[in-house]
């Protein structure tokens, strides 16, 4: 909904009706986003922080100035998809006024290949951006500890502890009530993304416990009748919403000397974590992290730069293997003969 406001603005600013929008008009619309300076960001950065400057704690670049290359791509996707129902509906334009990407569709060339073939390499559709490949954002063990330590409250513990041990995104963590949540069984049921079902994910025990330590101070104040979990804290209690949620990593992050640790990056701890263990299978984890695809879950089996740096400073301080050496019994003139070069 956001991108199609974006484009109905646009269009005003323009005037031109969103019927009569045309091919130029969406690649004005693409010229405009990648200069822009988005709103949202320029409010994230209130603490002076350079647009794109790398956090000295967590390694993460904060966010530019302006629009991702991502948010263009999803934007021009919305508008495609919005433009094809009024088409279907016939209360549209004739014409999509935003392209296609060449070789797609069922009557074209790949469309209809057997899964033992390898894709074909296509285009990007005009007005396309190329998007870099993100790295996975998990926390080392230490910074996720000095994280946990500087939350104040059994709610704000119990929160990231389901978020490390579960994977939950931020609207599946804020939508949990009272009878998602089996002790019995150590699980949890979230509501996924997409399908809107409920799925039995684990959780780990500790999370339990910081949940039922935060269930038992607010048995007093809840309110009767709602089982919502998480509430604020100050009166008058409010149900969280994802603006309080991130309220309460800022705050761990300032107690951190600035960091820019994000709820998100606990999912992505977790998934790392479930392929360090030799015990789970990669199918094991796509399960646990609720991917629709394989390919989801395969681009957090990248290796993480810190993990290269350990593994090459052990490389470094690894002794040199000893010269070999003739055996006690052996004659070293024979040897010498047989081996040349051995001493």
């Amino acid at each position: 909904m956001r991108s199609l406001l974006l484009w109905y603005r646009f269009l005003a600013a323009i005037e031109v009706q969103w019927d009569q929008a045309e091919r130029r008009d969406v690649r004005d619309f693409v010229l405009w986003l990648r200069v822009a300076e988005n709103p949202q960001r320029r409010a994230r950065r209130r603490d002076g922080t350079a647009p794109g400057a790398v956090n000295p704690i967590t390694g993460k670049r904060t966010l530019g100035s302006g629009y991702a290359a991502s948010t263009v791509n999803h934007a021009l996707t919305s508008m495609k998809m919005f433009y094809e129902y009024h088409l279907l509906t016939g209360l549209g334009p004739v014409v999509n006024p935003v392209p296609e990407q060449a070789g797609r569709g069922p009557d074209r060339p790949g469309s209809h290949r057997s899964p033992m073939e390898p894709a074909p390499r296509l285009r990007r559709a005009p007005y396309r951006q190329h998007s870099a490949r993100r790295q996975p954002r998990a926390l080392p063990n230490e910074l996720f500890n000095d994280f946990f330590t500087a939350l104040p409250s059994n709610r704000d513990r119990a929160i990231v502890a389901l978020g490390v041990s579960s994977g939950p995104r931020a609207t599946e963590l804020l939508a949990m009530r009272l009878e998602q949540v089996d002790v019995g069984r150590q699980v949890v049921l979230l509501e996924t993304k997409g399908r809107r079902e409920l799925e039995e994910v684990p959780a780990s025990p500790d999370a339990f416990l910081w949940l039922a330590a935060y269930l038992a101070e607010t048995e007093d104040w809840r309110p009767a009748g709602d089982t919502r979990i998480w509430w604020t804290l100050r009166r008058p209690v409010r149900p969280m919403t994802y603006s309080a949620l991130r309220q309460v990593l800022n705050r761990a992050n300032e107690q951190l000397g600035g960091a820019n640790i994000t709820f998100h990056d606990l999912r992505h701890t977790y998934c790392m974590r479930m392929l360090d263990d030799p015990n789970l299978l990669i199918t094991d984890v796509q399960r646990l992290m609720r991917h629709a695809s394989i390919l989801s879950t395969q681009i957090y089996s990248r290796a993480r730069i810190d993990d290269l740096v350990r593994k090459m400073q052990d490389h470094y301080n690894r002794p040199a293997p000893p010269e070999p050496t003739t055996a006690p019994g052996y004659d070293p003139a024979d040897m010498s003969v047989l081996f040349p070069g051995l001493t």
